[in-house]
């Protein structure tokens, strides 16, 4: 009950065909999951963007505020290095 030549090439034949099966249809599941990753990571690089402007625009809205704040230091130092009056009445 030995295989001959031509079984065993046969029987080769679609081991290979199997196991080359097998691999492939893995594949395909890497692909779904590799989609599922590459969402995220979009998403992520979504909400990154909008921080990152909203760090901006907070950064911005800060500097004008330090402007003003110094624009009234300035006056406040002004007001007391100036001579006093003397009161009406």
């Amino acid at each position: 009950m030995f295989m001959t030549k031509q079984q065993l090439t046969v029987a080769r034949t679609l081991a290979l065909a199997v196991v080359a099966t097998v691999g492939l249809s893995a594949c395909a599941t890497y692909d779904d999951e590799f989609a599922g990753i590459n969402s995220r990571l979009d998403q992520l690089d979504t909400r990154v963007q909008g921080a990152a402007q909203s760090a901006e625009s907070a950064n911005q809205s800060a500097q004008r505020a330090n402007q003003r704040l110094d624009e009234m230091d300035n006056r406040i130092r002004q007001l007391d290095a100036a001579p006093r009056r003397a009161p009406r009445g």
